[in-house]
């Protein structure tokens, strides 16, 4: 008889980060190995920490400078999710996020009794503008901008760390950070089951939906955790770059696997911006996916399973 898989958790990138696997021996390795990985993105695209790389190159908007190849592939990523959704989730809003009160890690966020919104500051420069040398990884951040990769970073580095833990400890391996996760060699028969929540905090024994995986990503977006009180209301972390200001938006959360959880990521975050017309756009993108409004009815897209109940 085979053994069930084996999880552990921890905190990392400012959420809980989970490693499963199913060879329960391999684990302890396993753990380590993502780790030491969310240690290395975080000192390279953290926007919270002063000796990161993202910081200092935000320091000298304006002006060229090297980044490690870790860095330029990330921003990469972040450019590319940015054209492919038309600029709906874009890496330049460092500087609206600090006004709308998202200027610190969102525990110390969390803290704080209330925000008084700064005036929205002209924005001229976009994604557009920001020039990546991918072969030298030469960065020039465009004056007057902040990059941010907090849409995107988490759901590549949940990627990457997946394959390379199945490489590494050659079973099964799920890896999850936050609402973004990725599965990575052979899994346990029927897929791996994916509870579905607004908070990735939810404990999995907890009653709600599941879904099986058994290939590529899944990503959940949501309004309804990452909340904080303000001179003008309550606040979240979705910016929509037109207004930029949080997005207004009939989505409370929104769960879509695709191909990788980059892409799920991406397209998640999307349909949150994209209001109503998001389920249009998923159905066109032939994406799965589960939208739940602000009063909690479920609208399912592209072929999204049927959901089981979990006990």
């Amino acid at each position: 008889m085979n053994d069930p898989p084996a999880a552990a958790s921890f905190p990392a990138l400012g959420t809980t980060a989970t490693v499963a696997l199913l060879s329960p021996a391999a684990l302890p390795a396993a753990q380590e190995q993502l780790a030491v990985w969310l240690e290395a993105v975080d000192l390279a695209c953290s926007r919270f920490r002063a000796d990161s790389e993202l910081v200092r190159a935000n320091a000298c908007a304006g002006s060229s400078v090297q980044v490690s190849p870790l860095l330029a592939r990330f921003l990469r990523f972040a450019l590319d999710a940015a054209r492919m959704s038309e600029g709906r989730v874009d890496p330049t809003l460092g500087v609206q996020l600090r006004e709308a009160g998202y200027d610190r890690t969102f525990a110390l966020v969390r803290e704080r009794d209330s925000w008084r919104i700064a005036p929205k500051s002209e924005r001229g420069l976009t994604w557009e503008n920001v020039e990546l040398d991918d072969v030298r990884h030469m960065l020039c951040v465009p004056p007057g901008v902040e990059l941010d990769l907090g849409a995107t970073a988490k759901a590549l580095a949940a990627d990457e760390a997946a394959s390379a833990i199945a490489a590494s400890c050659g079973t099964g391996v799920l890896v999850s950070l936050g609402g973004d996760l990725a599965v990575a060699g052979d899994g346990p028969p029927g897929g791996w089951p994916v509870l579905i929540a607004d908070d990735h905090a939810t404990s999995v024994s907890s009653a709600g939906p599941t879904v099986a995986i058994t290939t590529g990503g899944l990503a959940t977006s949501s309004t309804a955790v990452r909340r904080w009180q303000t001179d003008s209301g309550e606040a979240h972390h979705i910016l929509d770059p037109h207004t930029c200001r949080p997005a207004v938006t009939p989505w409370r959360t929104v769960s879509v696997a695709a191909a990788t959880c980059g892409a799920a990521n991406v397209a998640a975050t999307t349909a949150i911006i994209l209001g109503e017309a998001a389920l249009d756009w998923l159905a066109q993108q032939r994406l799965p996916a589960r939208c739940v409004r602000q009063s909690g009815s479920v609208v399912t897209v592209g072929g999204w399973p049927a959901e089981v109940r979990a006990a």
